[in-house]
C-alpha cells in the first residue's frame, strides 16, 4: 500500500510578500496558510495537488538554489503536470519570463522553466509521450 501522497520543497526566501505574490499572482497558486498573523515569515502556496513552503529566515540567509552551486543541478523543483503546452501558454498570456520555454529535453521530458524571484528554478513537464 502506497502511504506517500505528495512533496513540498521548502525555500528559502528574501522577502515572503515578493515570493508569495510570485507564486500567486503569476503562477495561479492559492495562500495555503501565512503566518504568524503579526508578523508573517512563513507561508505555504499551492496549486492543485502541490504546494511549496516560503520562509523568510533572517536579513543574512540568503537563498541557495542548486544551479548557483553546481551547473549539472538546474532545478529546485520537478512539477509534474499532464499538460504541459496548456500550462506554458496559460503562464506566457500571464507574463511570466520563462529561463527555458516549452521544449523536448535531452531526458525525454517534455516541459518548461521558470526562474522564481529568489533564483529557485522550477521544471513544469511530463514525460514525453
Amino acid at each position: 500500500m502506497t502511504n506517500l501522497t505528495y512533496v513540498a520543497p521548502f525555500f528559502i526566501v528574501t522577502n515572503l510578500k515578493t515570493s508569495v505574490s510570485f507564486y500567486v499572482d503569476k503562477l495561479g497558486f492559492e495562500i495555503r496558510y501565512i503566518g504568524p498573523d503579526d508578523d508573517p515569515f512563513y507561508a505555504m502556496v499551492g496549486r492543485d495537488n502541490i504546494s511549496i513552503m516560503l520562509k523568510a529566515i533572517a536579513p543574512d540567509v540568503k537563498p541557495i538554489p542548486n544551479h548557483t552551486r553546481h551547473e549539472w543541478a538546474p532545478w529546485d523543483a520537478y512539477i509534474s503536470t499532464t499538460e504541459p503546452d496548456t500550462l506554458f501558454e496559460e503562464y506566457r498570456s500571464n507574463g511570466v519570463a520563462f529561463s527555458k520555454p516549452i521544449h523536448d529535453n535531452s531526458d525525454d521530458l517534455r516541459g518548461f522553466e521558470i526562474e522564481d524571484v529568489d533564483g529557485y528554478v522550477l521544471f513544469f513537464g511530463r514525460p514525453k509521450t
